[in-house]
């Protein structure tokens, strides 16, 4: 297993048709608030935060760390992504017996919701990570009952692994490879 700190960090800012993959900055840290404290983006990952609390709490410059990327349309950030964290080997759903694959999060304030920014984003991420990382699988887990995100790991080409209970709702586990990803 390659280690996390292996692949540089952080890489020039990413560009797509629309959008850009970049490290967080200070001027990000009220989008970062706005998605911790939305009711609709907590719905599947545990509720929203009082945004009090997340006023106090947030750093000035939130998410610094190897493999957060900011997400940013038109100079604005509307979400993250999020990889090189490693997969807990206490957390159910592994593809490996020691655990460790890196793990596939993401974060979209709901007005960017329905416009392909997370595939085409989270598409040019796992690319990122397929050329720091050669061979190196990712994980994702979404609950069975967030459509957007099972829609969302599809289109990635995530493959299920196996189904589990956790947080009093049932989670779908896949994974992506990058030798099953490429052309052939």
């Amino acid at each position: 297993m390659t280690e996390p700190g292996s692949a540089a960090w952080p890489p020039a800012p990413i560009t797509t048709e629309r959008l850009v993959l970049r490290e967080p900055e200070a001027r990000d840290r009220a989008a970062f608030i706005d998605l911790s404290a939305s009711p609709e983006v907590g719905t599947y990952v545990g509720g929203a935060r009082p945004r009090a609390e997340l006023e106090r709490v947030v750093p000035e410059v939130p998410g610094r760390r190897p493999g957060l990327f900011v997400v940013e349309l038109d100079g604005t950030m509307i979400g993250f992504i999020q990889l090189l964290d490693r997969r807990a080997p206490e957390h159910p759903g592994h593809v490996r017996p020691e655990g460790g694959e890196a793990e596939l999060g993401y974060m979209f304030l709901p007005h960017a919701w329905g416009h392909g920014y997370a595939a085409e984003a989270c598409t040019a991420a796992l690319e990122w990570f397929a050329d720091a990382l050669p061979g190196e699988p990712v994980v994702l887990t979404t609950q069975t009952a967030n459509a957007r995100s099972m829609r969302l790991a599809a289109k990635l080409g995530f493959t299920e692994v196996e189904r589990f209970e956790e947080y009093g709702a049932e989670q779908w586990f896949g994974v992506w490879s990058p030798l099953a990803a490429q052309p052939g």
